[in-house]
């Protein structure tokens, strides 16, 4: 039985209030370090290392509920400089290729 992956898609956008010389998106490094948090805290697991798609970095989180997986991407895009416009792929883990699902968009109300 496949297990339910919730894929969250944040906009590869530059944090603006940076000084040139730094990163352009820490918030990546932000989202990584919250959801390795909640890894630690059992609420849900990271599925797969995250990475650039087109014109947006990808997070991959499973080891819960449909629910669950996507309150954690819902709290996960509302941290402090993550840019607007973030939404979450739903799908399982036998997916052939990520992108594919149902679209949520995110934070959830």
């Amino acid at each position: 039985m496949a297990s339910p992956v919730v894929e969250i898609h944040v906009p590869l956008h530059e944090s603006e209030t940076l000084p040139e010389t730094a990163y352009a998106f820490p918030w990546i490094d932000e989202i990584d370090e919250f959801l390795f948090e909640i890894e630690e805290q059992g609420q849900a697991k990271v599925f797969d290392d995250g990475e650039e798609f087109g014109d947006v970095y990808v997070f991959f989180i499973t080891g819960a509920d449909e629910n669950t997986l996507l309150r954690v991407a819902s709290r996960a895009v509302t941290l402090g400089g993550v840019p607007h416009g973030a939404f979450a792929m739903v799908t399982d883990d036998e997916a052939g290729e990520f992108g594919l699902g149902r679209r949520v968009d995110l934070p959830l109300p």
